[in-house]
């Protein structure tokens, strides 16, 4: 197995297709990376800018380059030594005409090859009902779509489709004897009732006719292509046909605005395998498995071994040639059995590294019977960031946040309000499903009997609301201890909030506990277990939405802990923390992945590096708010409940334009829009004022408004820009100290494009801007054309604003991580110890092995060490001192040596913030 050395993340997408990512092969090897780590590359909707949407996992995406594009570059990464990190998406493709699969689903219903694929309720294996799949992908109510002519029948080569703007799905083969037979007398006089063409066309209409109620897929497919080809033909080759039939597309498709002229349209569309709905209709009535609450993404079923198979072989003959040589895993906790998935996969790809995208709770790890290497590393990530929040002024920010809200916020108790609104307002269809299972379950049992449908939908909510983890893993195996905790929890809290629901909660444990009666028959255990998978299948979406994509934007305590797999709840980490946090990591995940940004984070890591340091300086914090909110209060508008923009909202808007706001000058023209952006986005999100599925345009406009007045105004930014600066002095320390601890720590270090100069990048679809290599390229030249290392230092620090510091920390670490791989990888992690004035500002550990002991010396806490634009080196340090395991060492970043077991940080740190010592 090749375990990658470190790996750079590339979104590739239209406008960084192969062929750009095949120009920077040869930087991203001169900074030291081993792994290029792709965003999803096989074939996506089109358009797409993230890859997740897929429509075909068995062909490269075209909008890359395709195939061929594809294999020249990984033959110039293979050149380079490079391997390449692949990012699939086994859980859910793209709802789009592009996806030939659900379109045969679609336009064939059940007789369909394909209609295993997709996770449909009519595809439940204790179901009877066949209801349309629903298709809620219209931009307002199907009558209106529907009369103001946006839903249109077409015809070519592939037969009648309904279209709707990129919308396009087949009609069922029924519906062309309705279509065929409509005029068809006025044909008959134009053309002769014995003309060959026109008995060509009855025997069409015949066969429509004749057509079996119940017909296997390979006979409806055979008729299918008959009846297609035949009318095609006819179409082609006859005028007079042709015309029959685009007159009839018109006369279905009526004119806008006349209602009645779209009867026999609407009719036609009544009567096919979906429905065409409004998108807000998903929310309360969906019936396939959504990605989260994404309508026009729909779940597959690859617990199913075909199509395990179908959408894996591909991949695997990627592997085999040596192209992927390695893969992360998306959304692993939307699979029925992730565990079934993982041995399939580890069975298909036996030597291949592979990380799973898995969000872990405090105290939470992976499970232990999973064959991969550990996590894409947004665990690390929130313990990484919150070693650099200073716990001591938890007291103090409460205060604060109390201050602006005028009451008190739990962080719990936001989580659990933010989970039931998105059950009852996002996932209500998903829910009325889950209810409708146990009601089934619950009919054979004499105590659940009387049980009705929305006594069990209460229970069920308050117990998904009530886990504290992302899901449990119940398998056919049973419940393992450490799942039983969890449900058991969630029912106990459950009993509390839900006195009158007693009875329904205990006979819903039993069930997720799969605690069986004596009297269940197989058929009826099997319905108990379904039941239990499917639930597990569910938590996670409701933790997603509920408390990362809703609360994480309500409560604003400290917006750098609201980090995907966060915990704003927990005010940082001590150091002692965050070493054992460490060792456990290189026991048990020393090959799991160390991320600081991602694809999915809400802020780049130098954002959330520099709002950090408010947890140094409440305050200071506190007199810039009040003077920000009393300068800025005339930018407000008076609405019915209060002042727009909320005092939470703008509290959270300072946040944000603190940690965002840009070094360079040339970054300001985009920066105010960008802001706006994602200020509607974060309001949209809380769900409080606004919402996606209700927009409250007067106060969106208010605070889009205020986010313009205030970037604009020449008091604010005077009043501003002297404490932004001095936060973004300190930030960028931490930075430095940040990223040398995750390019050190037991795991494997992930650099996100274009985080190796500073990263403020705020959520997606920021996060997805064009990078600048050419830039990058050529600070890296400049780097390695110095001879003179303490110069270069010294240079770099004078314009640490550029990034260019950060850059060459990264290139110096990964040369030294490249030349001792093993010490990395599989030495020991030992917490060093630090005395003196400042012992608590740093963080200091050793990699050892029996080959090299390698030293990383972080600091921490600048802005009570250091006043602004002071260099954290040198006399600062005072008596601090480290005791080092052993006495002779170098410094891979100054390039200088240092003597002795105790050394002072005063001459460790003489040169640079940071220091990364070989013996």
């Amino acid at each position: 197995m090749r375990i990658p050395n470190s790996t750079y993340r590339i979104q590739f997408s239209s406008e960084f297709p192969f062929k750009s990512a095949e120009k920077i092969v040869g930087y991203l090897a001169k900074l030291g990376i081993t792994e290029l780590y792709a965003s999803p590359i096989f074939k996506a909707k089109s358009g797409s800018t993230h890859g997740y949407d897929v429509v075909d996992p068995t062909q490269i995406n075209p909008e890359l380059g395709g195939q061929a594009a594809f294999d020249q570059l990984v033959s110039k990464l293979q050149s380079h030594q490079l391997g390449w990190l692949q990012d699939i998406v086994p859980n859910h493709m793209s709802y789009d005409a592009n996806n030939l699969y659900l379109m045969d689903v679609l336009e064939n219903g059940s007789d369909s090859d394909y209609v295993q694929y997709f996770d449909l309720a009519w595809n439940s294996p204790f179901g009877s009902s066949q209801e349309p799949i629903l298709a809620p992908l219209l931009g307002d109510f199907y009558g209106s779509c529907l009369e103001n002519g946006d839903i249109q029948i077409q015809y070519d080569q592939n037969g009648l489709t309904v279209n709707y703007y990129s919308l396009k799905i087949p009609l069922k083969l029924e519906s062309y004897s309705t279509f065929i037979a409509s005029n068809l007398g006025k044909l008959a006089k134009s053309l002769g009732r014995r003309h060959p063409d026109f008995v060509k066309l009855l025997a069409v209409l015949f066969v429509l006719r004749s057509l079996p109620s119940e017909s296997g897929g390979k006979q409806r497919q055979d008729q299918s292509e008959f009846v297609k080809g035949m009318l095609w033909e006819l179409y082609e080759s006859n005028s007079e046909v042709k015309a029959f039939i685009d007159d009839n597309i018109r006369f279905f498709n009526g004119e806008a605005g006349n209602p009645r002229s779209v009867d026999l349209l609407d009719k036609l569309l009544s009567e096919q395998f979906f429905r065409l709905s409004y998108w807000k209709v998903g929310a309360e009535e969906i019936n396939y498995r959504r990605f989260f609450t994404v309508n026009e993404l729909i779940s597959v079923k690859v617990e199913e071994l075909k199509v395990f198979n179908e959408t894996h072989n591909f991949l695997s003959q990627m592997v085999e040639q040596g192209k992927f040589t390695g893969l992360r895993i998306d959304h692993i906790d939307g699979l029925y059995n992730p565990k079934e998935y993982l041995a399939r996969l580890k069975e298909k790809n036996p030597e291949t590294y592979i990380v799973a995208e898995k969000i872990l709770q405090p105290g939470e790890d992976i499970p232990k019977n999973w064959n991969i290497q550990g996590t894409s590393g947004y665990d690390y990530l929130n313990y990484l960031n919150s070693v650099f929040c200073d716990i001591e002024n938890e007291e103090k920010f409460d205060r604060i946040y109390q201050a602006i809200q005028e009451r008190s916020l739990d962080f719990e108790q936001v989580a659990l309000e933010k989970k039931h609104l998105i059950l009852d307002k996002n996932l209500a269809g998903d829910l009325d499903n889950l209810a409708a299972l146990l009601k089934d379950i619950s009919l054979k049992d004499r105590y659940g009997n009387d049980f009705t449908i929305n006594g069990l939908k209460r229970a069920i909510a308050e117990v998904l609301t009530q886990f504290s983890i992302y899901r449990t893993y119940t398998t056919e195996a049973g419940v393992s201890d450490s799942d039983r905790t969890y449900i058991q929890t969630a029912i106990e809290t459950a009993r509390e909030n839900a006195p009158f629901s007693q009875k329904e909660l205990d006979f819903l444990e039993k069930v997720l506990l799969l605690d069986y009666d004596d009297s269940l028959i197989q058929t009826d255990k099997d319905k108990w277990l379904y039941f239990a998978m499917r639930v597990q299948q569910y938590t996670g979406p409701l933790m997603a939405k509920g408390v990362e994509d809703t609360a994480f934007y309500v409560f604003n305590r400290l917006i750098s802990l609201n980090e995907v797999g966060g915990d704003p709840g927990r005010f940082g980490i001590s150091a002692a923390e965050f070493h054992q946090f460490n060792q456990y990591r290189q026991q048990h995940w020393h090959t799991a992945m160390n991320a600081s940004s991602t694809h999915d984070t809400k802020r780049g890591e130098d954002i959330r590096s520099r709002l950090n340091v408010l947890s140094e300086i409440p305050d200071e914090w506190q007199a810039q708010l009040q003077k920000w909110r009393d300068l800025n209060s005339e930018h407000k508008v008076r609405g019915k409940r209060g002042h727009m923009p909320s005092a939470n909202d703008e509290y959270a808007f300072y946040q944000t334009i603190l940690g965002a706001y840009p070094f360079q000058e040339s970054e300001m023209p985009g920066f105010v829009d960008r802001i706006e952006q994602c200020a509607i986005k974060s309001i949209r999100e809380a769900k409080v004022h606004t919402a996606w599925l209700r927009p409250n345009q007067p106060y969106e406009e208010a605070c889009s408004n205020f986010v313009k007045a205030i970037l604009n105004s020449d008091r604010f930014l005077t009043e501003f820009l002297p404490f932004q600066q001095k936060i973004a002095h300190y930030g960028l320390f931490n930075s430095l100290s940040q990223t040398l601890i995750k390019l050190t720590s037991p795991g494997i270090p992930d650099i996100y494009q274009g985080s190796e100069l500073w990263d403020l990048s705020l959520v997606d679809p920021d996060n997805r801007r064009p990078v600048d290599f050419e830039l990058r390229a050529s600070f890296l030249d400049e780097i390695q054309a110095s001879t003179d290392r303490l110069s270069l230092i010294q240079k770099l620090l004078a314009t640490r604003q550029t990034g260019q510091i950060k850059q060459f920390l990264i290139t110096q670490v990964l040369k030294l991580r490249n030349q001792y791989a093993s010490t990395f990888l599989n030495g020991d992690y030992l917490p060093l110890e630090v005395t003196g004035k400042f012992k608590n500002h740093i963080i200091a550990f050793a990699r050892k092995d029996s080959e090299k002991t390698i030293v990383t010396i972080a600091p921490r806490f600048f802005s009570r060490l250091i006043q602004v634009e002071q260099l954290p080196i040198a006399e600062i340090w005072e008596d601090t001192a480290i005791a080092l395991p052993g006495t002779s060492w170098r410094d891979a970043i100054a390039d200088i040596e240092h003597n002795g077991e105790a050394v002072f940080v005063k001459d460790i740190l003489k040169y640079c913030s940071i220091a990364l010592l070989r013996d």
